[in-house]
């Protein structure tokens, strides 16, 4: 018998940036490994599928229907398309706060679509933050935004890419701190904090990645990861103590590392993921290697959820249809799809495990 194929929402984010095109672009090239589901405006996405490509077929679905009826059924040569009505025309490149409250219920849509079952996982386009808050809705990001939702108490921004002829194997980045300024990086980091972190981590890799025995490579703080103290005392009072208190709990954590060392292939082969302090830290070394084929996952959620490692990109929006690359939107999606599978291995096997323990 064969397995149904993982049920993907993708949210396809501001308007008037380049979101909706490589949504449509991925879904429609994927369309046969995964059941990519759109949310956005349908009527607009129709009209922007014929610039693209005349070939896609698209179906829309109300939400009243959704919400009545469930995900209706929906053939491999078409993609369905769960309606969330923009206010206002779209002028590419142009933000519009009038269609602020639609971009963001296109995130509220998906969220619930994962709690009926009817989707597996979201991936979610770039945003245009000002458009939601000049829409008089405070929001300071996808992440932020579903962590509240969901009511998570914390989460952990994660970018990855896959292998490559750059890469041998795939490289994942964990972050301890996200979007803080550089001043504020190291009263941030705390004992409790950072092990939730190091916990969230393992946890993930565990479930959502299928790495039984997962390997946190920890990075310092500091240059040289402070050098015994002489650069710096927060690897010897918080990180390198979180990190052994990490491993008496099961936790394969090791470090703390200095950063400009670490990523070195060498180093790399042994880990599973890098748990960087700071935002560029980390992430400036993996989108060196991989940017526009990076993903951005959040964990910690109660549900799998993937973004692009870049950007609403409205200047290229601007110019016209057919320039923006859908990489990075294919990556996410594969990862997505990926992590559905494994996370029902997962439970799969806990469910076995209990009944013979029973």
């Amino acid at each position: 018998m064969t397995k149904p194929l993982p049920v993907i929402a993708v949210t396809v984010g501001e308007p008037a940036g380049i979101g909706p095109e490589i949504s449509l672009l991925a879904a429609w090239e994927l369309r046969h490994q995964m059941r990519p589901v759109l949310l956005g405006d349908a009527a607009y996405l129709a009209m922007l599928a014929q610039d693209l490509d005349a070939g896609i077929r698209l179906m829309g679905i109300s939400q009243q229907a959704l919400r009545h009826h469930g995900l209706p059924g929906c053939g491999k040569d078409q993609i369905t398309v769960i309606d969330c009505p923009l206010t206002k025309h779209v002028v590419a490149g142009q933000l519009d706060p009038l269609n602020g409250r639609a971009v963001l219920q296109t995130l509220d849509v998906a969220m619930e679509s994962i709690a009926n079952d009817w989707c597996d996982a979201m991936v979610t386009a770039p945003l245009q933050k000002s458009t939601i808050n000049d829409a008089g809705i405070a929001f300071t990001g996808h992440t932020e935004y579903l962590a509240q939702q969901t009511g998570t108490a914390q989460v952990v921004m994660m970018l990855a890419c896959e292998a490559s002829a750059h890469l041998p194997q795939p490289l994942r980045v964990a972050l301890a701190t996200t979007h803080l300024p550089l001043r504020e990086v190291p009263d941030a980091i705390r004992f409790e904090s950072l092990l939730g972190t190091l916990q969230i981590i393992h946890e993930d890799l565990q479930e959502k990645f299928g790495i039984a025995k997962p390997r946190i490579f920890v990075t310092g703080l500091n240059p040289h990861a402070g050098e015994n103290g002489y650069l710096g005392n927060e690897e010897i009072e918080v990180i390198n103590p979180v990190i052994q208190h990490a491993r008496s709990l099961g936790i394969d954590a090791r470090g703390a590392f200095p950063a400009d060392t670490l990523f070195q292939q060498k180093y790399l082969k042994d880990a599973d993921c890098v748990l960087a302090m700071y935002h560029d830290q980390g992430l400036s070394v993996l989108k060196h290697a991989s940017f526009g084929l990076g993903v951005n996952i959040t964990l910690g959620l109660p549900l799998i959820r993937t973004s692009v490692d870049h950007g609403t990109a409205l200047d290229l929006a601007r110019l016209g249809t057919g320039l923006a690359d859908a990489g990075s939107m294919k990556v996410a999606m594969r990862v997505a799809a990926d992590m559905v599978l494994r996370q029902h291995q997962h439970a799969t096997g806990i469910s076995r495990s209990t009944n013979k323990k029973t």
